[in-house]
């Protein structure tokens, strides 16, 4: 599992890179069903809501994450690419039907996954538009947060067996 940043293209993106135990096919079910989603997609105790989720180019991506102490993080989006069972790409900087956003943190997130040994090598890559942003998105706890989430998606994903 990294815990920093690793060596990327770019700057300003921050990388996880971890294998998991879950199969590709059940991390893609756990992704892609908003059922499934709202079970993981935030570091519990917070919750989660889909709003919108339109699995497809130009398609909305819309979570509303709610803590036990009543903080919220309301996070409009779009979907940008959908390979099935291998790669999700989506953004906080556009909504559907690709209209313009401007998010309190803006990030486009591409999210890889491929079968490893029995599991899978999954890689969330977070591209900002600048170094100022990342540096926020850093200190805001995401290696901690995503870590923890990508956690939940694996445990989670692991329940929903091999098929």
């Amino acid at each position: 599992m990294s815990t920093k940043p690793v060596e990327s293209a770019d700057t300003n993106d921050l990388v996880i890179t971890r294998v998991l135990r879950a199969p590709v096919a059940a991390l893609w079910r756990a992704w892609t069903e908003p059922d499934l989603l709202k079970e993981w997609w935030c570091p519990k105790p917070w919750t989660t809501e889909v709003r919108a989720f339109d699995l497809r180019p130009g398609g909305a991506f819309h979570t509303f994450m709610q803590g036990p102490d009543g903080g919220t993080s309301d996070n409009p989006g779009c979907f940008l690419e959908v390979v099935p069972q291998a790669r999700i790409v989506f953004t906080s900087m556009l909504t559907a039907g690709w209209r313009p956003n401007t998010p309190w943190l803006g990030f486009t997130a591409d999210i890889a996954m491929s079968k490893e040994g029995e599991g899978s090598r999954y890689i969330a890559r977070v591209m900002h538009p600048d170094v100022a942003t990342r540096d926020r998105h850093e200190q805001l706890g995401f290696f901690d947060g995503w870590n923890t989430c990508i956690t939940q998606l694996d445990e989670f994903a692991l329940t929903l067996g091999r098929a």
